[in-house]
């Protein structure tokens, strides 16, 4: 223990409490509306969890009501979020906890870790902001302010600079007077001061304790991350619709957009003519009209959609069988749909 260390976690519990942002979570703050924000929070903006998480909890407002759940009422619940592997798990660790735990969400670091989605993270987060246990707790933020104020230029993926990282969060928790103002307090220091580009460092209640900031550093800590080669796809979508209704397709359970729901689509890493769309696709058209071309940037992949919209040839049928459906137009809201999916669907003028 250093006097530097306890005037860190002094100054963060001090900040926290003057400075929080009002979001729903934190207001009730119960165990399970945190599970639940912490698996929308992961790699997805907060301005958008903010427009998700109320609906999201009006319908599943506990355990219980989301275990009980359809999967696909699940995902249609969660659209806009993207990352629909993290609504799965959250389906399942609900499932898990009213088995296991007669619905009630653990608020123990060990008994969350063991249910689904659940990591090292998100267990510390909810045992120590909800249950006030000393467990350090390391996103995104947290890691580059302590590599701020310690002043660590190592790469964030380096592993034995992750576990350093660890030590630190676990040594100021250990010191401090209140682990729930210490964690969320570092957290929140790193979404709104010590932001990744232009930190405000004249704001920041830990600048005299920065070595960063006493050496001239600080925009060079962290290193930026290497971007990974990103997979080129080109996504052909048709639009089909007929009375009102819009021809849809289940995508496969596993990949990209797992289990969501779109328009009839053919996907390859190149370019495809009209004539090939048309083969390819199972159903028989007559007519095949572009109407747009748009961008999609995802994680790992660049993807193109290429949006048309199409007609079935005269008399013929779609073959009643699952993963295939006519929407009423109006009831889209209600399926399961990706953003790019929205977007095609939202693209087509016919």
């Amino acid at each position: 223990m250093s006097p530097s260390d306890q005037r860190l976690a002094a100054a963060i519990e001090q900040w926290f409490p003057l400075n929080a942002r009002d979001l729903p979570w934190r207001n009730p703050r119960t165990p399970w509306r945190a599970l639940v924000s912490e698996l929308m929070l992961q790699q997805t903006q907060v301005s958008r969890v903010l427009e998700r998480f109320e609906p999201f909890m009006d319908r599943f407002a506990t355990p219980c009501s989301l275990a009980s759940a359809d999967e696909q009422d699940v995902l249609a619940m969660w659209q806009g979020l993207g990352y629909y592997r993290r609504a799965r798990s959250l389906h399942r660790a609900a499932r898990e906890i009213v088995d296991r735990f007669d619905g009630e969400v653990p608020i123990d670091a060990v008994s969350l870790c063991s249910l689904p989605g659940v990591g090292r993270y998100t267990a510390g987060s909810i045992a120590s902001i909800v249950g006030g246990a000393r467990e350090a707790i390391v996103d995104g933020n947290v890691m580059r302010l302590l590599a701020r104020v310690h002043c660590d230029g190592a790469s964030p993926t380096d592993r034995v600079f992750i576990k350093r990282v660890w030590s630190w969060a676990q040594n100021l928790v250990d010191i401090c007077e209140q682990p729930p103002l210490l964690n969320e307090g570092m957290m929140e220091l790193g979404a709104t001061v010590c932001t990744p580009t232009l930190p405000s460092c004249d704001k920041c209640p830990l600048a005299a304790l920065c070595q960063s900031r006493l050496q001239g550093r600080v925009s060079e800590i962290p290193p930026p991350k290497r971007s990974a080669a990103r997979q080129e796809l080109h996504h052909y979508a048709v639009v089909i619709k007929r009375r009102g209704k819009v021809l849809l397709e289940q995508r496969a359970a596993t990949g990209l957009w797992a289990g969501m729901w779109q328009a009839p689509a053919i996907e390859s890493q190149t370019i495809l003519s009209e004539s090939e769309v048309i083969k390819r696709l199972p159903f028989p058209l007559q007519s095949l009209r572009i109407q747009k071309v748009m961008q999609r940037t995802l994680t790992h992949r660049n993807v193109t959609l290429h949006i048309y919209s199409g007609s079935l040839k005269r008399g013929a049928r779609v073959p009643a069988t699952m993963g295939v459906k006519w929407v009423p137009v109006g009831g889209l809201a209600d399926v399961p749909i990706s953003n790019a999916g929205h977007a095609v669907l939202a693209a087509d003028n016919s």
